[in-house]
């Protein structure tokens, strides 16, 4: 496996579905690499919860693994981790929630209150979040509101990374990263929140210790130890939220090259040296490091609308349905013969910041077949994707290269067709771990490894290029202004749509008794 004598870093990428633990050298060769899942509960309509217990077995399992398979020490280990989850913990440390994931919609009413006052503005300029059911302020208010014994009784308030790491080394510790994607640390002053604090009803010693991304804990515990086959003195890197990661995984490490990641959800994120977001906040601001913030902006249905055409329009298709829904998707023509489709499947995040939205079809007619609707909602997604670039632009920052991962990036028509609605050429880069390396490459600079996280631009190879092809951008850039436009024009009908909800169950109607 290589030079014994070289430093291995592990990198460990929490998310949503699983945990994934890469070993990596300072050339960024990938040496051994497991991934452990887990579920997602959906309890009630828009909870999105996990045990963290589970997690935490998934974190020890990846890392048992990956260790068994090297030949050589491991130098550190360095943790990415899925932003905005939420856990309440009693005194000793004990789970008394379950893990409250980004996908999360219970606070919505708390969200739409708080936006609606001048205040929430306010707090997301100086916080970087947006003030969105997603983030663990609406998500806090929820709690004191629903679950006030409950409330009560929480003597910490943490992310799923946090807990791990109190797990892993005994420390209570948060990173600046994961902290500016929770509404509640002041992204200038990088401390928590007074007025936040005082809206969500906890005080700062509810929350972890901030500390840069960088910190370096002394070492695990000695059940840790044993239970990854690591020693007792491993250097672990407190690290960050996956997003940014993503980008330094990606080399999207200077200003002007953005990040474009389409998983079951997706983003977009450019690299800037000092924090701040647009007056109307269309985009977030997240940090890196101290010198280093992405902005940009989340959504919410990526992948997961190629998964639903295939359950919802071709269910004969069974679960490997992707290959033949993205064939057929191919079938139709650049615009889907006039077929809009606002991917709302999952409500729906930048850059409206709103829980309200569902999914449309707009402009159906007789003459639309499967294709045209797979494809549609294909073009929906990178449509989506198009009103973030803008924003990201409106917010004054440049956009001159674009860098993409993710499941889509296997198919060639989604490749070419994000080109296309972008209308700029879109880069891939061989690497397909972009937050997991991220994480390793922010673990070799906070060990001394490397000199510093920009030879991540120079350690990422470009495996291929889309470029637009101008007849099809140019239907898609006309195209644009009516998908962002049907936003506006169907708020009402979201609004009245909620309303309604409650009687109005999207489960079919129990079947007719046989007689």
């Amino acid at each position: 496996m290589g030079d014994p004598l070289r430093p291995v870093v592990i990198g460990v990428d929490i998310g949503t579905t699983s945990t994934k633990a890469v070993a990596y050298d300072l050339d960024g060769a990938q040496l051994a690499h497991h991934s452990a899942g887990y579920p997602l509960d959906e309890p009630f309509p828009g909870y999105a919860e996990q045990d963290a217990r589970h997690i935490h077995a998934a974190v020890l399992e990846s890392l048992r693994v990956v260790v068994a398979e090297l030949d050589r020490p491991v130098a550190g280990l360095s943790f990415s981790t899925a932003m905005h989850s939420l856990i309440g913990l009693d005194a000793d440390g004990r789970p008394l929630t379950p893990s409250v994931t980004w996908a999360d919609s219970r606070a919505s009413r708390q969200a739409e209150r708080l936006r609606a006052v001048p205040s929430g503005l306010a707090l997301h300029r100086r916080t970087g979040t947006p003030v969105h059911p997603m983030a663990p302020l609406p998500k806090l208010l929820w709690f004191a509101e629903q679950e006030p014994v409950l409330f009560g009784r929480a003597a910490y308030w943490v992310g799923i990374k946090d807990w791990v790491l109190l797990r892993l080394c005994d420390a209570l510790v948060t990173d600046h990263s994961v902290a500016s994607a929770t509404g509640l640390m002041d992204m200038h002053q990088l401390s928590w929140d007074e007025e936040a604090l005082g809206i969500a009803g906890i005080s700062a010693e509810q929350l972890p210790e901030l500390v840069p991304t960088t910190t370096v804990l002394p070492g695990l515990t000695a059940e840790a130890a044993a239970a990854t086959g690591l020693p007792r003195d491993t250097k672990v890197v407190v690290g960050a939220g996956d997003g940014p990661l993503a980008n330094l995984g990606l080399g999207a490490v200077a200003p002007g090259v953005m990040a474009c990641t389409i998983g079951t959800s997706g983003a977009m994120r450019v690299m800037v040296e000092r924090p701040g977001v647009d007056p109307l906040g269309g985009v977030f601001c997240y940090a890196l490091t101290e010198q280093r913030w992405v902005v940009g902006g989340a959504i919410n249905n990526g992948g997961v609308v190629l998964e639903w055409t295939g359950d919802a329009l071709a269910p004969e298709l069974g679960e490997d349905a992707e290959e033949e829904l993205l064939a057929q998707a191919a079938l139709a023509p650049v615009g889907s013969g006039g077929l809009i489709m606002l991917p709302y499947l999952l409500s729906e995040r930048a850059p409206h910041w709103s829980a309200l939205p569902r999914g449309a079809y707009v402009g159906l007619t007789h003459g639309h077949r499967r294709a045209h609707l797979v494809r549609a909602a294909l073009e929906g997604v990178c449509q989506q994707l198009a009103l973030v670039l803008a924003s990201v632009r409106a917010a004054g920052n440049e956009v001159r290269e674009i860098r993409a991962s993710g499941g889509f990036a296997r198919s060639p028509l989604w490749r070419q067709m994000l080109a296309d609605v972008l209308g700029m050429p879109v880069h891939f880069p061989a690497t397909r771990e972009g937050s997991g390396f991220g994480a390793a490459l922010l673990g070799m600079e906070a060990l001394g490894l490397i000199p510093s996280i920009e030879v991540a631009a120079h350690l990422v190879h470009i495996e291929e290029t889309a470029r637009p092809d101008p007849a099809a951008a140019a239907t898609y850039a006309a195209l644009l202004p009516l998908f962002a436009g049907l936003y506006d024009a169907l708020v009402p009908t979201f609004t009245s749509l909620r309303r309604l909800a409650p009687g109005l169950s999207p489960a079919p109607a129990p079947a007719p008794p046989k007689r």
